[in-house]
């Protein structure tokens, strides 16, 4: 049983070293002995640097600040090398001890503040324990500091592989281990947040530490891993997958094709989508299922429409320079439509920030984005522009206009020009190679899919992916609706109802075969 708060501190010396030694073993062990220490003294405790800063206050004491002239003595104390000294207070109620943790370049210092007498011993013997103990705390904050620094490069450099800053991306990746792998495999884990760095550690053994491996900063129960492509993964692309849910229960895994490294958005898309698949599939793990994108079905006049639409974004020059410009809003624009308002935390800014920048996509691009119509159509001239970006086609990105800025936009003419643009969408959309994409896309609800599926589909799109209204239009209930749409993921191989969701791509497929 530790002395009491009030008890005499030149108490059993043999009892306060047992207790100190019982301290020193638990995890918060300076907070602990430094608490400890406040109670059996009657005073206050804090360990002071030599710059004068507090290193460890004593937890549940009022007062922070070191005592007065404290700092001056320490900082003197350092100089001359003295170990320890004592302070006599205004009419001699108390004393301020300085007794030196170690021995140490700039050692912290012990300060007790206390009325008791005859502590000296106490002090001492605290400071030899305090001394080990605050060498790990402190190896453990700079530990905790270069992980959080190693895990903030890394979250950066996979920002920048999402908006095809690859350049970018490899000269930042130097800097760690392992390099990028060029093409790789996405893969996605899903699970408890407690075990994925458990799941992390598997999965660098599985792969001879090669692959490169991130938590995911929208999602804390998300793993993002770009694995490289070994030798027999052509035959096995989710070999990797399977091992890994083999030695973690509760853990799902998506897995995208194989992708060059420019791609790998497009990659971390694929295997979210397989994410989803694996939500309901028994082995817990999912393959992307090789589906067609629509992007190489629309030619160099979808890459046209591509530039006109977002010729006002890549273009704009904001009224103040701490505003966004035209790179910067889109890529808040990529991020918004595939992480919803998570992009918020993608982005690592205020959703209010947000959804002003949203405000503004909006009015510069002409487009209503509450529709998923709209949004359907910003989400395919970004994949057509970045598509085109990466492979270096041929031709300007921007049109020949001059810039767009902050008070040019809104205005009659430029609502024309966006309704012209969505006419030639539909008309992009009607070409043969498009509808006979559109009819692949959708034919598993049509042929062997759930019951309603297709129509349940149809009914959420046609309300703007809300399900109330697409409960009202089918006569169902929420869960009702929800069930559906689950089991129409499952089918088509991609997520609807956790972004980032196919739902763009679907209302473009609908679209194209006029059943919206």
């Amino acid at each position: 049983m530790e002395p009491s708060a009030h008890g005499s501190a030149g108490g059993d010396r043999t009892d306060d070293l047992r207790t100190l030694t019982r301290l020193a073993t638990r995890p918060d062990a300076v907070e602990a002995i430094l608490g400890w220490l406040a109670r059996r003294v009657g005073g206050a405790v804090t360990l002071l640097g030599t710059d004068g800063e507090v290193v460890a206050p004593a937890p549940s004491r009022p007062g922070r600040q070191p005592p007065a002239g404290a700092v001056d003595a320490v900082a003197g104390l350092c100089r001359e090398g003295t170990p320890s000294t004592v302070l006599i207070g205004d009419g001699q109620e108390y004393a301020v001890h300085l007794v030196r943790l170690g021995r140490e370049d700039s050692p912290p210092y012990l300060v007790a503040r206390t009325g008791a007498r005859d502590c000296g011993d106490l002090l001492a013997d605290a400071a030899r324990v305090l001394g080990p103990c605050s060498q790990v705390a402190e190896a453990a904050r700079e530990r905790a500091r270069v992980e959080t620094a190693d895990a903030q490069t890394r979250e950066a450099v996979l920002h920048l592989l999402m908006i095809g800053a690859v350049s970018a991306a490899r000269r930042i990746a130097t800097t760690l281990r392992p390099s990028l792998p060029d093409p790789a495999r996405v893969h996605v884990v899903e699970g408890p947040r407690r075990g994925l760095s458990a799941v992390a550690s598997r999965m660098r053994d599985a792969t001879g530490a090669r692959a490169w491996i991130v938590p995911c900063p929208v999602r804390p129960s998300h793993l993002i891993a770009l694995a490289p492509v070994a030798r027999g993964d052509a035959g096995d692309p989710v070999r990797l997958a399977r091992a890994l849910v083999a030695e973690a229960p509760g853990y799902r895994v998506g897995v995208s094709d194989v992708v060059p490294l420019r791609d790998a958005a497009t990659g971390y898309e694929q295997a979210f989508h397989a994410l989803a698949v694996a939500r309901g599939a028994p082995e817990r793990y999912a393959g992307v299922g090789g589906r067609a994108d629509l992007v190489p079905f629309l030619g160099m006049a979808g890459h046209g429409w591509a530039r006109e639409v977002l010729h006002a974004c890549v273009s704009f020059t904001p009224a103040r320079r701490a505003d966004p410009g035209g790179g910067e809003l889109l890529d808040t624009l990529n991020s918004w439509l595939t992480f919803d308002n998570a992009a918020s935390r993608h982005l690592r800014i205020h959703r209010n920030t947000l959804a002003s920048r949203v405000r503004l996509l909006g009015r510069l691009l002409g487009l209503d984005l509450d529709r998923v119509g709209d949004r359907a159509a910003a989400w395919l001239a970004l994949r057509l522009y970045g598509e085109r970006a990466s492979r270096e086609l041929p031709g300007p990105l921007v049109a020949a206009e001059g810039a767009v800025t902050a008070d040019t936009t809104g205005d009659t003419a430029a609502d024309t020009a966006a309704a012209e643009r969505m006419v030639v969408l539909r008309g992009l959309l009607t070409e043969a190679p498009v509808r006979a994409w559109a009819g692949a896309r959708l034919r598993p609800l049509e042929h062997g899919g759930p019951p309603g599926g297709l129509d349940t589909v149809r009914a959420w799109l046609a309300a703007d992916t809300r399900l109330p209204g697409t409960a009202t239009a089918l006569g169902l209930s929420l869960p009702g609706v929800r069930k559906r749409l689950v089991r129409a993921e499952e089918v088509l191989g991609c997520s609807l109802l956790r972004a980032p969701s196919s739902k763009y791509e679907l209302w473009l497929a609908m679209r194209a075969l006029g059943h919206l």
